[in-house]
């Protein structure tokens, strides 16, 4: 028998509760991730090669935290537990209040976006798709990792607090949170965080259901990215130049309309706006790490002119560089145990 949109709300309520209850004591930290960013914006994290599976407890506050969009290889769940909290993902910006979760497009350019008044605790979980699914391993875990590969362009996939599925991904939050903090000194902790993780995925394969999208695409889809990668790393180097459409399609061999399609589904944006987001990511580095003036900087990172970089720095962050770079000198601290209640 089906249960029924008010029992459900219910249940998730007292799920959510049983969530937040098991997060008091864990130590959220200020998000500050720059150190772990390459020139490529991809942010790096170490894994066990024997257990490729991590689980980072962030707290975000306005002006504290690091904006930079980023990439990186490993999969990865967030799930708000204060809100609202809002995720660009591409070009597409998703809306999360407590208990939502979404499912991270990695190879997408993506942020936690600031506003005034933010103030959310995060808890993110990364993996390796080897985690889960190996070759040799039976067929029927390859349907774990379909959430992640299985997605209409411009629609991520966001599990909302009173969905059915969120009740019981809660619940083996909290089984795996205790395994993953509080039994590392037990046998067998990592095994208790695998189960309890392959529970939180297969309420998510349910949600997320797509029995047409098959192992092809995902395999096209990574082949694609490989024949992109060239472009990529001419844009890490060549950001402060003037890049062109017409030297990015003989870069890659493509025709001009091949070529902004391919990289509109790669990226999940256009190549102008990619090599924008690029040339921002490195003007924070250096409002951050240099007293530059910021018209030295403009020219520096490939805008034409400081009035065009305030513009779209603002379009960006909502505030213009030479206010961002005053925020982050006068609230440079440390997070406090107070400021995550």
């Amino acid at each position: 028998m089906k249960t029924s949109k008010p029992n459900i709300v219910a249940a998730n309520k007292k799920a959510f509760a049983a969530l937040v209850a098991a997060c008091r004591g864990l130590p959220f930290k200020q998000h500050d991730i720059a150190h772990q960013l390459d020139q490529r914006a991809r942010y790096d994290l170490a894994f066990d090669k024997e257990f490729p599976f991590h689980i980072s407890l962030f707290h975000f506050k306005s002006g504290q935290f690091t904006p930079t969009w980023n990439w990186h290889e490993r999969l990865e769940l967030t799930l708000a537990l204060d809100g609202p909290l809002q995720m660009g993902m591409g070009d597409t910006t998703v809306e999360m209040d407590p208990g939502d979760l979404v499912i991270v497009d990695n190879l997408k350019l993506h942020n936690v976006q600031d506003f005034p008044g933010l103030k959310a605790r995060v808890i993110v979980m990364s993996f390796m798709p080897e985690f889960v699914y190996a070759p040799g391993a039976p067929s029927c875990d390859y349907a774990f990792l379909l959430p992640f590969y299985a997605k209409r362009e411009g629609h991520p996939h966001v599990l909302r607090s009173h969905e059915e599925a969120a009740g019981p991904i809660y619940l083996a939050m909290v089984e795996l949170l205790s395994h993953y903090f509080h039994s590392k000194e037990q046998s067998h902790w990592q095994s208790g965080c695998k189960a309890s993780f392959l529970q939180i995925l297969y309420h998510l394969t349910r949600r997320f259901q797509a029995s047409e999208v098959m192992r092809a695409e995902f395999v096209q889809h990574r082949q694609l990215a490989e024949r992109l990668a060239r472009l990529f790393e001419f844009v890490r180097v060549n950001y402060a130049e003037k890049i062109t459409v017409e030297q990015a399609t003989q870069l890659v061999h493509m025709s001009q309309a091949q070529f902004m399609k391919v990289f509109k589904k790669v990226s999940g944006m256009t190549f102008v706006a990619h090599v924008t987001r690029v040339r921002i990511n490195n003007a924070l580095r250096l409002l951050r790490e240099t007293d530059m003036t910021i018209a030295e900087i403009a020219a520096k990172t490939g805008f034409s002119d400081q009035s065009y970089f305030d513009r779209r720095f603002r379009q960006a962050f909502g505030k213009s560089p030479r206010e961002w770079r005053r925020q982050i000198t006068k609230s440079g601290r440390p997070v406090e145990e107070d400021d995550a209640d």
